[in-house]
């Protein structure tokens, strides 16, 4: 009877539950500066401070368990090594950031982790060169936007995120953060797959995404190298695989974003001579794979594919010209010309026209039938017939004529 009221007690009672575990500080307290940790395999009361350079490896058989109050870990030091352990159980306030490692410090190595049933995964203030590699995170249950950010940097800078394992949590989230790379991470069933707010001259390379709400935002951040990512199934009310706003001198090149409700959505630099290149993408299987907001030229779009998107290109509530923008040798599955000369680029331009499909992007309430019978009837009589003369959105003067050899 006894053993049962004390199991209850402790199921119910996550504070006394991480005391009766030994303190994962004490260890820490008790390894030298330079000093190398190896904890026995087993289970250890948190939340701890590591406060001095020193390397700690739990070999993948340590957890540290918070007891359900603030940080699991707190790395306020630099030239630090955290690796091998599994964090769990940390506090659940967004206003405290409780989080599985928090990290205030420089020049620190955070690798092969398990950060599970914490509210946030890794968060980095003020903390500059760090590396954030092949961590498995997942906050912990909660509705999407009550989730933490799986990652989350605030002034941060010139830090490296690789090759970590994210799932359900809320975002990827860099604020304020100039210059750190985002290289060959995996994150699925999230709401905003990477975000970039004022955090210019960063790079986001090599990244799979998928099942999240959007995929990658650059927002306010200038000069963004986006490439060679994988963004699948962003298809949130208004998500979009890549979305480029307010954002200048941006780069989006070899990246495959398939099946999302837009592909690309994007402002023009404030100044059209910032220009943001395009290249190199394939957009497939999207509702609309390019989506313009105000559009008055700034964007350079060379060797794209738009492969089956319901929509190539559109423009949010009519606004804006497409066609100021620098179209060149892109492939376009639609394209009606020929190659008489088998140079691979066809002989007539191509040209994207506004007919009445454009009914259910200028009403909202139309969308849910932006596939139906109706509509696609509506667009057959009015391009086999139109009562006036449609608009014509942009043109391609040197359309690939055969779809670009690698993409699929």
């Amino acid at each position: 009877m006894t053993q049962i009221f004390l199991f209850l007690f402790l199921l119910v009672c996550p504070l006394a539950a991480s005391a009766a575990y030994p303190s994962f500080q004490a260890l820490i307290d008790a390894t030298p500066t330079g000093g190398i940790l190896h904890p026995k395999p087993g289970v250890y009361a948190g939340p701890a401070l590591i406060s001095r350079q020193i390397i700690v490896d739990g070999g993948g058989k340590v957890t540290v368990d918070g007891g359900g109050t603030g940080s699991v870990l707190i790395v306020n030091t630099s030239g630090a090594v955290v690796r091998g352990l599994r964090l769990t159980n940390s506090g659940s306030s967004h206003d405290r950031v409780d989080t599985g490692i928090a990290l205030t410090g420089n020049g620190n190595n955070i690798e092969d982790n398990v950060i599970d049933g914490t509210l946030f995964g890794i968060s980095l203030k003020q903390a500059n060169q760090n590396t954030l590699r092949r961590n498995r995170i997942r906050s912990k249950p909660a509705e999407l936007a009550m989730r933490g950010e799986a990652i989350r940097l605030w002034y941060s800078m010139d830090n490296l995120v690789e090759g970590n394992d994210i799932d359900q949590s809320r975002d990827v989230t860099l604020m304020n953060s100039p210059r750190n790379r985002v290289i060959g991470n995996i994150i699925r069933n999230s709401r905003y797959g990477i975000h970039l707010i004022f955090s210019p001259d960063s790079a986001i390379e090599r990244n799979a995404l998928a099942h999240n709400a959007t995929g990658v935002i650059v927002l306010n951040s200038d000069r963004v190298k986006v490439r060679r990512n994988r963004i699948f199934h962003s298809l949130g009310v208004s998500g979009a695989g890549l979305a480029f706003k307010k954002s200048a001198e941006g780069l989006a090149e070899g990246n495959e974003v398939v099946h999302c409700a837009v592909g690309l959505l994007a402002d023009s630099p404030i100044e059209p001579a910032d220009k943001t290149v395009l290249r190199d993408n394939r957009f497939a299987h999207n509702v609309i794979g390019i989506q313009f907001s105000g559009e008055r030229g700034g964007h350079v779009l060379h060797n794209n594919s738009f492969e089956n998107n319901l929509i190539h290109v559109s423009m949010m509530f009519g606004s804006g010209d497409a066609s100021k923008n620098d179209w060149r040798g892109n492939y376009w599955d639609d394209y009606q010309g020929f190659d008489l000369n088998h140079d691979g680029v066809g002989d007539t331009s191509y040209e994207l026209y506004a007919y009445a499909d454009r009914i259910w992007m200028e009403i909202p309430k139309a969308r849910f039938f932006r596939n139906s019978p109706v509509l696609e009837l509506l667009d057959f009589l009015e391009r086999l017939a139109p009562f006036s003369a449609p608009d014509m959105m942009l043109r391609d003067p040197a359309p690939l004529f055969n779809k670009p050899a690698g993409r699929r």
